[in-house]
């Protein structure tokens, strides 16, 4: 332990292309995605001694199936990182990738390590069904098995039902609520393809996305170029007969994963490179499960606070769009906040969203932001369910 807390730096972080359900990704297991991120991590900064690594943090929201409960550790091995290097998989669902990266620059910070890698994977297309164990042996009935893809399953009887509803339908009650409606939703979400597929197409990914061995695509597959207002208007609604949210205006079902670099000052030398950010501030808060969707509003607020810093100030910020009314419920309440600085280079609504790969995914995106800037404060956030909200500031 040291007596002041450390700076800490994003060296460098990359990030899969990110696959549809059932898409060109879903043949890649977990723990493959992770590896595979974490081995191109590395590679990346040949001067750096891999066995110099004190811990990995991944981020992962299942667990259930290949991710086999402690994925970190199964890429540090499968990456073939020397088995000196130890490895911590954390849950935060939605936040899990960002979870991890605040615990890993917790840890520099305080001393405790110097060189870690945080980061985060999901392959929603290989989340595999469970099946509860029966009360008793040899049960005659048959047994119902449960999705772990997304979402609520098996719930405790004694939780309200007011708080379990579905993802989508808790987006539709934050709809009601700032009075969002379809055109706003579908115009967003325009917005988000149209900002991906520039940066695509102007190379703006390219520093970042690395490829997944034998695997096409070599870009995010979920981006609808030719998507339109017309398009987007004819998509009927999801949740509710009535209803303004679409799978047009909603995120997908994604496999993915992404990884950052991140060191104090003596790490930082033994990489030999200059660093794209610096961790700042970071915050968590909780709020009524059925409005997830509104959890980044205040934990934003609370990290730009603690890094004394204010929404007009931002050079760049990524927000998780897991639906376009969620997004828009939290943009309405930071009026300070220009939208244009919002998701410069599209959302989830068009990159996709794999689970516990998304928080990793957005900080990465901040950080080679700010690099290509050259100076500024970003900040990155997200929505969690069951009720949460986890924003990182970071400073170049």
């Amino acid at each position: 332990m040291t007596d002041r807390l450390r700076d800490v730096y994003v060296v460098d972080a990359v990030r899969t292309p990110i696959g549809k359900y059932g898409g060109a990704l879903a043949g890649v297991r977990p723990d493959d995605l992770a590896a595979g991120v974490l081995g191109a991590l590395v590679a990346r900064t040949p001067e750096l001694d891999p066995a110099r690594i004190d811990d990995v943090f991944f981020g992962d929201a299942n667990g259930a199936g290949e991710d086999n409960r402690d994925v970190a550790r199964m890429a540090v091995l499968l990456a073939g990182l020397p088995v000196s290097v130890p490895g911590t998989t954390v849950n935060r669902l939605c936040g899990s990738g960002m979870e991890a990266v605040i615990q890993a620059a917790r840890a520099i910070a305080v001393g405790d390590a110097s060189i870690a890698v945080a980061g985060g994977v999901e392959s929603m297309s290989r989340a595999p069904w469970v099946l509860q164990k029966p009360e008793r042996g040899f049960p005659a009935a048959h047994q119902q098995l449960h999705s772990t893809t997304l979402g609520w399953r098996m719930v405790n009887p004694r939780m309200p039902q007011e708080w379990t509803v579905g993802l989508g339908e808790g987006a539709e009650l934050l709809a009601d609520r700032y009075g969002i409606g379809r055109d706003e939703q579908d115009a967003f979400a325009l917005a988000s393809h149209r900002n991906a597929a520039r940066a695509w197409a102007e190379g703006l990914y390219d520093g970042e996305v690395v490829p997944v061995d034998g695997v096409e695509p070599a870009r995010d597959e979920c981006i609808r170029d030719s998507t339109s207002t017309e398009a987007l208007a004819k998509l009927k609604p999801v949740f509710r007969k009535d209803g303004t949210v679409t799978a047009g205006n909603s995120s997908p079902l994604n496999d993915g994963a992404a990884a950052l670099l991140l060191v104090d000052e003596d790490g930082l030398r033994a990489t030999g490179r200059e660093p794209l950010a610096r961790i700042g501030a970071s915050a968590v808060t909780g709020i009524e499960p059925q409005y997830f969707g509104a959890g980044p509003v205040e934990a934003a607020r609370r990290a730009l606070k603690k890094a004394g810093r204010e929404f007009g100030e931002l050079h760049t910020v990524e927000l998780n769009e897991a639906f376009a009314a969620q997004a828009l419920a939290c943009l309405r309440q930071w009026p300070d906040l220009d939208p244009a600085r919002v998701n410069p280079r599209g959302g989830a609504i068009a990159v996709g969203h794999p689970l516990g790969a998304s928080g990793a995914r957005l900080t990465g995106a901040v950080a080679h932001q700010l690099a290509a800037a050259g100076s500024g404060t970003g900040l990155a956030t997200l929505c969690i369910g069951v009720g949460q909200g986890l924003a990182l500031v970071l400073e170049r």
